[in-house]
């Protein structure tokens, strides 16, 4: 039987399996392999406003943040409630959510957040791991209870106004559109740049988003470009049946958060988008990601827990996450682990997902110096089809480069440096009843010499790719009734 052929009978199964006693009809917690509990959904009132009561005009024009501000206010001081938005296209600055409120898209329901900078001062925050000023998020809350974006519409961050593009990710036709925007050019032709003050920042920031404390933030302020959505230690989150697009950075970043539930969203941001990451799950606890769909410019589905000596001195681990019946067509990861992870990542269960033509189908990273342990994951019921690199993929030489443009082979090593705090750790993943139908390469493992990857199984699994099997610094690694290219492992 050939790949495909074997990829179709295996997804038919899957459909059968998932309408029986595995499937979402007996609850997204049935079979967790650790002990989870059950995710908190928030508690709102059901007293409403409409934000059309608030003077606000939906005509894409329009600048409704005051309206957006005055709604959420009434409802706050009502003990909380929810803020309908009516179909319209809704252009604000940034909504800033608060404990009980609920912010519902009806149908045909549209918000746009402006480009006009001034909305978006550069305040204190963490991205990427480490605490560093950016500019404000378009949705934000810090230290809510009870909130919740609900809906059938679609939240937009103009993030085309803020994101460099680098030349090679586009064709002739959308890069002579890009470059006709304004902006500016890198010196040798290869990135587009919104603005001066991006070429600058990028030139001292290198291949990071950190730039040169030096510099002026108002005259770099294009290059701190914010996550479209930022949640800081907030507890019981829902995000449900709402499109999430085209953000300036990252789409959407709970960061140590509780009771975090995501179902049946949709993420999008253009294939050539920097960061254009769907989702990062940062030091949080308790997340139940579900029937959500991702197509994106970055990782899609991310977990992380800080980085390096800031993620090891917050010491917040990201832990209890159940991501169920999700799909992910472009992305650099389907299901990804760091490469921030400092603060140590500990039982995800990743089950019955689908990722087709995404770059890498589950991806693990770090690096030297990011410290943190990552332990007790399991993977199961995956099905992948044309797998741009990966199937399953562990680095941990990560350099902060998409697996597509990584040069394959670890570095010459003179020494072994000591194993010590800044050393990550991982362990114990658990591999079983994945279905990959073409692949650059079936499973490549790139540990640490110095501390290498321990109690790694693969059980039943199926992968058709043009490479098999690939591993440096990991033992002890098991494989039961693998299947590569037809032959058993």
């Amino acid at each position: 039987m050939n790949g495909f052929k074997f990829f179709l009978l295996a997804s038919a199964a899957f459909l059968a399996v998932s309408c029986g006693n595995h499937g979402f009809s007996d609850g997204p917690y049935a079979g967790v392999p650790f002990d989870m509990p059950h995710v908190q959904r928030p508690v709102i009132p059901t007293f409403s406003v409409v934000l059309t009561d608030f003077g606000a005009v939906g005509d894409g024009v329009t600048l409704n943040t005051e309206a957006f501000a005055k709604a959420i206010d009434k409802l706050s001081r009502q003990g909380g409630g929810i803020l309908v938005v009516p179909a319209g296209i809704w252009l604000t600055g940034p909504i800033g959510l608060v404990s009980r409120i609920e912010l519902h898209l009806d149908q045909d329901a549209v918000i746009v957040f402006s480009t006009d900078q001034d909305l978006y001062p550069v305040i204190d925050t963490n991205f990427e791991g480490l605490d560093v000023r950016r500019c404000l998020s378009p949705l934000h809350a810090e230290g809510a209870t009870d909130i919740a974006i609900t809906g059938k519409g679609i939240i937009d961050g103009n993030g085309d106004a803020w994101r460099e593009v680098k030349r090679r990710k586009v064709g002739d036709d959308l890069w002579k559109t890009i470059v006709k925007r304004g902006g500016v050019l890198a010196d040798d032709g290869s990135a587009w740049y919104p603005d001066e003050g991006y070429k600058v920042a990028r030139a001292t920031a290198g291949s990071l988003n950190y730039q040169d404390q030096s510099l002026d933030e108002q005259f770099v302020k294009t290059f701190l470009r914010p996550v479209l959505l930022s949640f800081r230690n907030c507890d019981r989150v829902l995000l449900e049946g709402v499109t999430f697009q085209n953000s300036p950075c990252w789409n959407l970043h709970p960061l140590w958060c509780k009771n975090v539930t995501v179902n049946n969203i949709t993420v999008r941001n253009p294939h050539y988008s920097t960061n254009g990451d769907g989702i990062d799950i940062e030091a949080c606890e308790n997340v139940l990601i579900t029937g959500s769909t991702f197509d994106v410019g970055d990782d899609a589905i991310c977990v992380k827990s800080g980085k390096d000596a800031d993620g090891r001195r917050h010491g917040i681990p990201c832990k209890n996450v159940i991501v169920r019946d999700c799909t992910v067509y472009h992305g650099h990861g389907g299901f990804v682990i760091g490469s921030e992870m400092s603060g140590g990542v500990q039982n995800m269960w990743v089950t019955h997902c689908h990722f087709l033509g995404t770059d890498v189908g589950l991806r693990f990273k770090s690096t030297r110096g990011r410290g943190g342990l990552v332990q007790g994951i399991w993977c199961d019921h995956i099905y992948m089809k044309d797998i741009v690199a990966e199937a399953v993929t562990f680095n941990l030489y990560y350099a902060g480069v998409a697996a597509t443009e990584r040069a394959d082979g670890a570095p010459a090593e003179e020494a072994l440096p000591p194993v010590d705090e800044t050393t990550p750790e991982f362990r114990d993943f658990h591999f079983s009843n994945i279905v990959c139908s073409g692949a650059k390469q079936a499973i490549y493992v790139n540990g640490l010499p110095e501390l290498p990857l321990a109690g790694v199984s693969f059980r039943d699994c199926r992968f058709t790719a043009k490479k098999g099997v690939e591993v440096h610094n990991a033992h002890p690694i098991t494989y039961e009734n693998v299947i590569v290219n037809g032959k058993a492992l």
